[in-house]
């Protein structure tokens, strides 16, 4: 099981994203088996470093919980492979900017939010090749699409 859970943030940044894209939601990162979360995130204020981290639950006052659980081996090590091999890489400060002007996804020097998991989803095999920019995926796009995969659950937490 992959599970992400998807948020907004009330920060000014949180608010901008959800605006510039037109979402209910402006974040997304990867449940680990304990509870923590992994992914990519601006974390200005929020009291760890910006970039690819492993973060405790409900860090920096989340609001709007989702939960999307995806079916997928648990014993599939890629899974854990990638997103390991992405822990201390830096946000992609770029990111907002590239929703407009677009930026070259596959260079795995830098991500945010939507954009590791449309890379991790791809490198699984779970969604096919993607032809769209993936700088026009947004963190609403993101949980629409995995939101539709066959056997997934959505729980909105309180």
């Amino acid at each position: 099981m992959i599970t992400l859970q998807f948020c907004s943030f009330p920060s000014p940044m949180g608010r901008a994203i959800r605006w510039f894209t037109q979402g209910s939601v402006g974040h997304v990162d990867m449940v680990l088996p304990d509870g923590s979360l992994l992914g990519a995130q601006y974390a200005s204020g929020m009291g760890a470093p910006s970039g690819v981290q492993i973060r405790p639950a409900g860090y920096g006052g989340m609001t709007n919980r989702i939960l999307v659980r995806i079916p997928w081996p648990e014993d599939d090590a890629r899974v854990w492979q990638f997103m390991h091999e992405q822990i201390g890489k830096p946000y992609d400060t770029t990111a907002i900017w590239g929703f407009v002007f677009g930026r070259n996804w596959r260079d795995p020097g830098a991500w945010y939010c939507a954009e590791i998991f449309g890379g991790l989803f791809e490198y699984i095999g779970l969604i096919p090749h993607i032809e769209t920019p993936i700088s026009k995926i947004t963190p609403s796009m993101l949980f629409f699409a995995s939101s539709i995969l066959p056997g997934v659950t959505v729980e909105k937490l309180p």
